[in-house]
């Protein structure tokens, strides 16, 4: 058996239906004990965002920040490419099962946050480190299983955080532009270094104006697409609804989906596309200049609500009422011809811009992700070589085959999830029990 079946075969049990259940049950047990806060304070948690660029106690980024660092790691592939191979794979249903994916979601990104800030850190140089790495060994005390967290989410970084983005974008922008693969890899890690080198706070400030343009431009070119075909879009839900409980027949390229299939690719993407559980947005909420983890934890709980409910559905509604789920396509070239479709000349701009645009983002998140991991295992000398060498691999991996890192990292990403799951289990009743003391004020600030 070579290296990369090897790989395969891991990468196919970590994220197979015994990690899925375990994710998603994860979040319906957290969902329990915190009595369904994802439903009875999500507005509130939204208004938390309006003032949230101002931090109140100690830490290196805004609270809103925080957020934006979050998400420009999580808005990705997973909403353009994910959400059109859910429904190659599984059918319209997939969808749903994304929506079940992240409403239980919310409730385990709320936990991880809260847990990130009550362990974190401060390091000798006054800037703060923390996430699963921190609550596993010192809530839990068990230090192995936190360095263990560390190795697989620096080995992550290098390759779903650095490599497999800028080949993504580099093969993109060759095929539409026609600029040279190594060209587009020396420009992402040179604008990746100009933001990281500077650290959390440069990272902070950029994300914080970088996020919010990007979702916009995505979503207002998604919402003229449907403005277009409103006549269509209940019809959309219909078949969402419909085939999340009923196999969805074959029809033009569409090979047909079971109802197992949108189970389990709904989910599956669901988990892909907003990263509730695996603990990579716990590492930067931690640094968010804030004196209450429950507050920090009900901003978090925002980030799946904008990556899945309203990105992803932005991405599917648009695939399904142009009638582009039909065609045979998959991952990102079903979307660009969905786009295209719904807005010729134009829409097609707006899905490789939004590529391009989203990779250096998921760039610049993962960079802090990995840089924040090295550190835990290395100490704080690790780190500016770390940001060197992740700039480097950016401009590598740009021409490269990437593969076998593709799978590698993948698997290690998938695989941060159980030791991070593990500590969201094990400390659930220190969650609750900080929950309840400090929900009503962490609303009224």
């Amino acid at each position: 058996m070579d290296l990369t079946t090897m790989i395969e075969r891991i990468n196919s049990f970590v994220w197979g239906p015994y990690m899925l259940v375990f994710l998603v049950g994860t979040g319906v047990y957290l969902t329990i004990r915190l009595e369904f806060i994802q439903f009875s304070k999500l507005v509130p948690a939204l208004k938390l965002l309006l003032r949230g660029r101002k931090g109140q106690g100690q830490g290196d980024i805004t609270p809103l920040q925080a957020l934006t660092t979050a998400l420009s790691a999580t808005i990705g592939t997973g909403n353009i490419a994910g959400v059109a191979t859910a429904i190659f794979l599984g059918g319209p249903g997939a969808i749903f099962w994304m929506w079940i994916c992240a409403v239980f979601g919310m409730a385990t990104k709320f936990a991880e946050a809260v847990l990130a800030v009550k362990y974190r850190r401060i390091l000798p140089d006054g800037t703060m480190q923390g996430g699963p790495m921190l609550y596993i060994a010192d809530g839990l005390g068990l230090k192995w299983l936190g360095w263990i967290f560390a190795l697989m989410g620096s080995v992550a970084a290098f390759g779903i955080g650095s490599m497999v983005q800028s080949n993504s974008v580099a093969v993109v922008v060759k095929d539409h532009w026609a600029i040279p693969q190594m060209v587009t890899g020396l420009v992402l890690a040179v604008l990746t270094g100009v933001v990281i080198i500077g650290g959390i706070k440069r990272i902070g400030k950029v994300t914080e104006k970088l996020v919010p343009f990007m979702g916009i431009f995505y979503v207002a070119g998604a919402l003229t697409i449907l403005a277009t075909n409103i006549s269509v879009i209940p019809e959309a839900f219909f078949l969402i609804l419909k085939h999340a409980f009923h196999p969805a027949a074959g029809i033009g390229g569409f090979a047909g989906a079971g109802v197992a299939q949108a189970i389990r690719y709904g989910v599956a993407r669901g988990v892909f596309s907003n990263e509730a559980g695996l603990g990579s947005a716990p590492i930067a909420h931690a640094a968010a200049k804030t004196d209450d983890p429950v507050r920090q934890g009900l901003i978090a709980m925002t980030g799946v609500f904008f990556d899945t409910i309203i990105i992803c559905t932005m991405t599917a509604l648009v695939i399904l009422t142009t009638g582009a789920w039909k065609s045979g396509m998959t991952t990102s070239s079903l979307t660009y011809s969905a786009f295209e479709t719904g807005l010729p000349g134009v829409g097609g701009i707006i899905v490789t811009v939004g590529l391009a645009i989203f990779a250096y983002s998921t760039m610049i998140g993962w960079a802090y992700y990995g840089e924040e991991c090295i550190e835990y295992i290395l100490g704080i000398k690790a780190r500016m070589p770390y940001r060197f060498v992740f700039c480097g691999v950016i401009a590598i991996g740009a021409f490269q085959k990437v593969d076998l890192v593709w799978n590698l990292s993948d698997t290690m990403n998938g695989a941060m999830a159980i030791p991070n799951l593990i500590g969201l289990i094990g400390l659930s009743g220190v969650l609750v029990k900080e929950t309840k003391k400090r929900i009503e004020k962490a609303l009224l600030k």
